[in-house]
């Protein structure tokens, strides 16, 4: 037996969505453009072999920092190796539409940060998630909320993603202060949701939903 009619129109036109999402990102990143998004203040790319030194120097000014709100940091971390392996994988989830990193710069050129849009799913779910990390001596100065609203707009606009999930350590008023800037909603709280400097943390859970998309529109029973 086939699939009830409506099931089959409803797949049929995510495929659809999917494939002019995919169109649209790749002629925006053809040959006459390259893929940079502008914000408020701020301009982001993906990471280049040349963006080593800067990065590697930002980071370990802000090591002390960062450290409790991220994923232990391995050894070699800030070795120029490690951040080839770092670009390769970049590569490899960007070729498959998995995951788009960027490197937050100010309007000057001086890099002040990085943000990645990642764990894609297509199909039914249409969403991404989000995460960024800004070095110590740029903090509260408004470049991480631009960042988070441009690409907040790419995921919904150039890739037409539905909605974007972020979450954060309850401690965090930074972030939490971010993601309430760039629009999103705490929605609950996930127990021991990540491991983090080496614990296993609770983290608040945020949503923002693409505002031209209907909520019901795509909904079956």
């Amino acid at each position: 037996m086939g699939r009830p009619p409506r099931t089959k129109a409803l797949s049929t036109k995510r495929r659809k969505r999917d494939k002019i999402g995919a169109m649209a990102l790749l002629d925006w990143i053809g040959s006459d453009h390259d893929l940079r998004l502008d914000g408020a203040g701020v301009r982001l790319r993906p990471p280049k072999s040349v963006d080593y030194a800067e990065w590697s120097v930002l980071r370990a000014a802000s090591r002390h920092f960062l450290q409790p709100w991220e994923p232990t940091w391995p050894a070699d971390d800030l070795t120029r190796p490690a951040f080839r392996r770092r670009l390769a994988a970049y590569a490899h989830d960007m070729e498959r539409g998995l995951a788009y990193p960027f490197l937050i710069f100010r309007d000057d050129n001086v890099m002040v940060g990085g943000i990645t849009l990642s764990n894609i799913r297509r199909g039914v779910a249409q969403m991404g998630s989000i995460g960024y990390w800004v070095g110590e001596p740029h903090t509260r100065q408004g470049h991480t909320a631009a960042a988070v609203r441009a690409v907040t707009r790419f995921a919904f606009q150039r890739l037409g993603l539905h909605r974007i999930e972020a979450a954060c350590i309850p401690t965090n008023e930074g972030s939490r202060a971010v993601l309430a800037r760039a629009g999103f909603r705490q929605e609950g709280m996930a127990m021991a949701y990540l491991r983090i400097n080496g614990v296993w943390r609770d983290h608040l859970l945020f949503g923002l939903v693409s505002p031209g998309d209907g909520r019901l529109e795509d909904v079956s029973v």
